[in-house]
């Protein structure tokens, strides 16, 4: 029995630490979902309606997919039915960021880096993170992406989506999806960049 069908079982029997586990792996993803169909200020809301939803329904999980797609499916969906019939649209506009323009080319057609990464004045990437100057910085440009670009690079990034499976949730286009995550990783690197440089954000 897998880790997963195990926690199913667990929570078909009522087990409320099973409950906690479920709520602790997944609130993240079921959040950053909401916030990209409903904005942040209903984006909780949402969540927690879809949790009642997964209570409601969880003796008809068939295991058809995983439990992560099952859950951020009742949550877009909950999402979407808030916003009716409203759809949000993505302007594809320059690429530009807080230090002004970047260079798209380090980048190839598949989303990887096109030539060798830059060399890094500390001794590693790693080291510049354990400054909490840079980790502001971070955050800060997170929260100053749209809703749609964080909440797509979030799920890319941090939940391991894949982008087809970000396309469904979001009800949005393949192109669109990675035109999001690139200009996303672009202001995410255009600070780490000029961090580097400066000391600043």
């Amino acid at each position: 029995m897998t880790d997963e069908q195990d926690l199913i079982q667990r929570l078909l029997a009522g087990e409320q630490g099973a409950y906690r586990q479920l709520v602790s792996t997944y609130q993240g993803a079921m959040r950053a979902v909401a916030t990209a169909i409903v904005g942040i200020a209903n984006a909780e809301e949402v969540v927690q309606e879809s949790w009642l939803a997964v209570v409601r329904n969880l003796n008809g999980f068939a295991a058809r997919s995983s439990l992560k797609t099952w859950l951020l499916t009742i949550t877009a969906n909950t999402a979407k039915s808030r916003l009716r019939k409203q759809r949000r649209e993505v302007l594809l506009d320059d690429l530009t960021g807080p230090h002004g323009s970047i260079d798209d080319r380090r980048f190839a057609s598949d989303g990887h880096w096109a030539g060798e990464l830059p060399l890094w004045h500390s001794d590693s990437p790693e080291a510049l993170l354990d400054e909490q100057a840079l980790r502001d910085c971070l955050e800060h440009t997170l929260n100053s992406l749209s809703e749609l670009q964080r909440s797509v690079l979030l799920l890319r990034e941090r939940q391991g989506l894949e982008l087809t499976d970000i396309c469904n949730l979001l009800d949005i286009s393949h192109s669109n999806v990675r035109v999001l995550l690139h200009r996303a990783r672009l202001s995410v690197f255009a600070t780490l960049e000029h961090f580097e440089v400066t000391g600043e954000c």
